[in-house]
């Protein structure tokens, strides 16, 4: 019976890495009795980023729902406090459950586009640039976890062209993407060349989301939370934010250019012709098979492409329920009327919701614990251009390391705190305040500038600092690709450390 026990627990997941996931099981109550929560709560911080760091051992929701669990049987925290933390999530949850789907029903269409674009791009330096811009411009109206489940459903369609064509098999066939066995020799060099060139890409997108996603009111959640907070619409919220926001999105444009002409960092990889070549017929293919209905399933997904954007820039409804709009439409005009057509739009969304909704687990048991009241404390003590540079620093650590909007939602209800007093002035009342009161007014944007940029632009470092990373790395993609926590941390660090030190300068110098 134990060994049959020992052979379910995680299933075929490597020996080693089931005995450490008991080691951490069966350590975590006596710290948590002997030492207390806080230095408990640390230890279950790391112990759940080693469980992502894994992911491609095996799946995280079982090894870090298993941690989650136990931390709220020890009462590290409550059910209720988990509950409450997952309401106050509710719309990510809803955006993942409708919106990835929602961008499932139109992965025909974007591959019909981005197929011609990378074959008549061929400079690799060039298509690295589109895809930072296409997620930074659209990530500055759009939520980043919806433009990555575009650039996501883009790669994954491109992988299983070429998948396909390397076993000797045609595109419409089917095949299994995780099984190399088939794959002719001479193409073994080619994909694994190509798997780095869509790391490449992914990566490019992704710091392309966090990018743009820090210039606009609605490009991140804690954005809006910040802009309601101290009173600034979208135009206010870009103009404060811009010094900063627009050098740190320039930095980023020229690390992109620099990677891919220096080729470090693992950058660099091309499009091997062979793939190139194979896209080409793809395309042909395609072209060939555009009879009227093709053509309307098309033009119905550029179609609820178009209103998709505009709905989610003007903010028509919350966003999962844009996408449960995008489903309807999508399958209504496609003619998919079966329920497992429908279902397989769920396979990609909802693994990565449970795994979110234990991740906000995690942080009920930060906010049970008061796991970043220490550096709250210090930084709030602080004055001038070192408090502005300690907020900056101190939300980008802690970013990386946990759930940005917590991050910001913790720092921004302390600040205000602060300056009780002037929050009646804000907004539309901003002309009735002294000049005493205006001085502080502008120190609390710098600071809510600070906190914006802290959030956004360090926490790229990490993938469970940006959702849309942690949704990239725990996406079916990753492991055809290669894509690893390791890997993905190797990627992101020129990124981190030039677009970090750039809005670190900006601050002192611009604000």
């Amino acid at each position: 019976m134990g060994r049959a026990f020992f052979d379910n627990f995680l299933g075929n997941t490597a020996n080693w890495y089931k005995f450490l996931i008991i080691a951490f099981i069966i350590v975590n109550p006596f710290v948590f009795f002997i030492f207390g929560g806080f230095i408990a709560g640390w230890l279950l911080i790391i112990e759940f980023i080693f469980t992502l760091a894994m992911a491609l051992k095996c799946y995280p929701l079982a090894p870090g729902g298993l941690i989650a669990l136990e931390a709220v049987v020890m009462g590290m925290t409550s059910a209720e406090s988990v509950y409450e933390e997952l309401l106050k999530n509710f719309p990510v949850l809803l955006l993942l459950m409708f919106m990835v789907a929602g961008i499932y029903f139109m992965r025909e269409g974007l591959l019909f586009l981005f197929s011609r674009l990378l074959t008549k791009i061929e400079s690799k330096t060039g298509i690295s640039l589109i895809f930072l811009l296409l997620g930074a411009f659209l990530s500055a109206f759009l939520d980043a976890l919806t433009v990555t489940a575009v650039i996501i459903a883009v790669a994954y369609g491109f992988y299983g062209i070429y998948h396909k064509a390397a076993s000797g098999k045609h595109f419409k066939d089917s095949s299994n993407l995780k099984n190399d066995d088939d794959i002719k020799e001479h193409h073994r060099e080619d994909l694994e060349e190509f798997r780095g060139f869509l790391r490449n890409l992914m990566m490019h997108g992704a710091v392309g989301t966090a990018l743009g996603g820090a210039t606009t009111l609605v490009g991140e959640p804690q954005n809006l939370l910040i802009g309601n907070m101290v009173g600034w619409n979208f135009k206010a919220f870009f103009i404060n934010c811009a010094p900063v926001s627009i050098a740190v999105l320039f930095a980023g444009i020229l690390t992109c250019y620099a990677l891919e002409k220096l080729k470090i960092f693992g950058y660099g990889f091309a499009m091997p012709d062979n793939v190139r070549n194979i896209l080409i017929d793809y395309v042909k293919d395609e072209e060939k098979k555009l009879d009227a209905g093709t053509r309307l399933k098309l033009a119905s997904q550029a179609f609820v492409g178009i209103v998709l954007i505009i709905s989610l820039a003007f903010h028509f409804a919350e966003v999962g329920l844009i996408g449960l709009s995008v489903i309807v439409l999508l399958v209504s005009f496609n003619g998919i009327t079966e329920e497992h057509r429908i279902g397989r739009a769920f396979e990609e969304a909802l693994p990565f919701t449970a795994l979110l909704a234990v991740f906000f687990a995690i942080v009920a048991v930060i906010q049970t614990n008061h796991l970043f009241k220490p550096v709250i404390d210090y930084v709030l003590m602080l004055e001038g251009k070192k408090q502005l540079t300690a907020y900056y620093l101190a939300n980008g650590l802690l970013s990386a390391i946990s759930d940005n909007v917590f991050v910001a939602t913790v720092y921004m209800e302390e600040t205000v705190n602060h300056f009780k007093d002037i929050l009646p002035f804000l907004g539309s009342n901003l002309h009735n305040a002294t000049s005493a009161q205006l001085l502080q007014i502008h120190h609390l944007w710098k600071l809510a500038v600070s906190i914006n940029m802290g959030t956004n632009i360090p926490s790229v470092s990490t993938p469970n600092g940006q959702a849309a990373f942690l949704f990239l790395l725990t996406s079916s993609l990753a492991p055809l690709i290669r894509l690893s926590y390791i890997k993905m941390v190797k990627l992101a660090f020129p990124y981190a450390v030039v677009m970090s030190l750039t809005g670190l300068i900006s601050l002192i110098l611009f604000l």
